[in-house]
């Protein structure tokens, strides 16, 4: 049987907008190097790796172009989508994830996605002096979970003039960095951008996985329990969250823009 790979646009409905994610299915587990040098290959912030478990779930994996990683929300949106599309599952099925990070749930209601993601809640920390330095910004607020650094900065308009030394920000040890403000719009309830040149993503698109320390940071500044967020890189993407307990529930919205088989050696 061919290993059929697709190209999905998350957190957008439009193709060439949101955070392009390539997902491959496959018909049992894979060696990793192989894994590693198609992510390479594909060169999106994240590929991801899933094949059907004893459980009647899927086992998913994910690789950025340099290394596998802990959590990723757009490729695990962008998986569901294909598994649904591609009749793998019912459309009216909660799909079921074993990841390096628990178990993740993904339904559809509508025309979103809901993903069911862990709260990563950060503390407040001294920031080193190299974040600083490489973000350019002066920050009103530093804090760190196990995978980023979160920086609130004074508006959207700070925000959106970032322009990172990405040299410098690759000598931080953090997975990336989360830069966020409260919007200027009403349409949305903050606004955020995420770096991550150590793991090989400059800056990302629209990240999932950040807004589980976005939902969480934010809900106790805003004192709200659901919001509709932006991410304001080049492409942009819409999120929207629902803080349940510990988990994050995000959901967006998902659009295929190829399919291509890949040739194995």
């Amino acid at each position: 049987m061919p290993t059929v790979i697709v190209q999905v646009d998350a957190f957008t409905n439009e193709i060439f907008h949101g955070n392009p994610a390539a997902v491959c299915v496959l018909h049992s587990s894979a060696e990793e190097n192989w894994m590693q040098n198609v992510a390479r290959e594909m060169n999106f912030s994240e590929t991801a790796f899933l094949y059907r478990h004893d459980s009647g779930g899927f086992v998913l994996r994910w690789f950025t172009p340099l290394c596998e990683v802990d959590l990723c929300g757009h490729a695990t949106l962008a998986s569901a989508h294909v598994l649904w599309e591609d009749g793998y599952e019912n459309r009216d099925s909660e799909i079921r994830f074993e990841t390096r990070s628990g178990v993740l749930r993904a339904t559809f209601s509508g025309d979103f996605i809901s993903l069911d993601l862990p709260s990563e809640s950060e503390k407040p920390v001294t920031p080193p002096t190299a974040l600083i330095e490489a973000l350019g910004i002066e920050p009103c607020y530093v804090g760190r979970n196990r995978f980023d650094y979160l920086v609130e900065v004074d508006s959207e308009a700070t925000l959106r003039s970032v322009k990172p030394d990405f040299t410098k920000l690759r000598r931080v040890d953090s997975r990336g960095t989360i830069v966020t403000s409260q919007a200027e719009t009403k349409r949305f309830d903050f606004v955020s951008r995420f770096f991550a040149p150590r793991v090989g993503v400059n800056e990302d698109p629209v990240t999932g996985s950040a807004h589980c320390c976005l939902g969480p940071y934010w809900q106790r500044r805003l004192k709200q329990d659901t919001f509709t967020a932006f991410q304001a890189s080049t492409r942009g993407g819409i999120v929207r969250i629902r803080m349940r307990n510990e988990r994050v529930l995000i959901s967006g919205q998902a659009a295929t823009v190829l399919r291509a088989v890949l040739t194995t050696p």
